[in-house]
């Protein structure tokens, strides 16, 4: 196993490594900078797209473009122009909320939730975008909202509220989008200090999940036990998502300055991008959203 530095560009709140199979190119985001990145499985040829709002995740559209979850509502960002339009707010009246992490569905629909920004609150829910930019409420009464990924054959939902301790699984519905049976799939050690953040789902069925503030990277075997533990060397580790060419490089992101005073700060290589090789491990393919 080797852990390399991919991109070196020091984002507050790197999130959401996103890899898409038809461009062969990494997508992340800056979440508190409003910021999108992209750049070549190799780390080159990097380019930003300013958004004007703080962004909690992304997904790339089927005929061009992208969906991104920014702080008052779903829009769409062209990246010829760079233009932001927006699809809906479903939190209007309350200002202190914003959408976090999302992902798309092996159907194309997609899911995202939103949080309180002083993560106190049981404030967020969870939302599905339908490829008719119809919105709808999947669940609710959750501090902050992180890790969205779903089984190999898209019918069991991964999600976490960060401060639960846990991570939950769902029974998806692929044909509706709906969820139910929500239950503990594990229960995080926090022991470290962290907490479950950004997370994905490889070929095995296996879930990886970042442990935001204690420098690590766990993955969990299939009845929720620990099969792996990766210590990095930076604490305030994201997000997790496997890419390049064969699937087989799990990229990582961290930031660079902890949102709220009360988490800790880091090392000189706080908010890179990591690229872990030699795991043995593929990934799957990421879909696009079918708006």
């Amino acid at each position: 196993m080797r852990i390399e530095i991919l991109a070196d560009v020091k984002t507050t709140l790197g999130e959401g490594p996103l890899w898409d199979i038809e461009e062969q190119r990494l997508y992340w985001i800056d979440s508190f900078d409003g910021r999108v990145f992209r750049c070549t499985a190799d780390g080159r040829e990097i380019r930003a797209w300013d958004v004007s709002q703080k962004i909690g995740s992304m997904a790339l559209r089927r005929n061009g473009g992208a969906i991104v979850s920014l702080q008052r509502g779903f829009h769409t960002l062209d990246f010829n122009t760079g233009e932001v339009t927006l699809i809906h707010d479903p939190e209007p009246g309350l200002a202190a909320n914003r959408l976090n992490d999302g992902k798309v569905d092996r159907q194309g629909r997609f899911v995202a939730g939103s949080m309180d920004t002083m993560e106190e609150g049981p404030n967020g829910a969870l939302y599905r975008l339908d490829p008719d930019m119809t919105v709808h409420r999947l669940d609710d009464g959750i501090i902050c909202s992180n890790g969205p990924c779903w089984s190999p054959d898209g019918r069991t939902f991964y999600f976490t509220d960060t401060w639960s301790g846990e991570i939950w699984a769902y029974d998806y519905d692929t044909a509706t989008g709906g969820v139910s049976n929500r239950r503990t799939f594990a229960t995080v050690d926090t022991s470290g200090g962290g907490a479950a953040d950004g997370a994905t789902v490889d070929a095995d069925g296996f879930v990886w999940s970042a442990l935001v503030y204690d420098g690590k990277l766990v993955r969990y075997a299939t009845d929720g036990t620990v099969d792996r533990v990766i210590e990095m060397p930076v604490k305030k580790v994201t997000s997790v998502m496997f890419g390049g060419p064969d699937l087989d490089v799990l990229y990582v992101t961290t930031m660079a300055k902890p949102p709220l005073p009360r988490f800790p700060d880091d090392g000189p290589l706080r908010g890179s991008v990591f690229a872990i090789r030699d795991l043995g491990v593929r990934g799957l393919p990421e879909m696009r959203f079918a708006g």
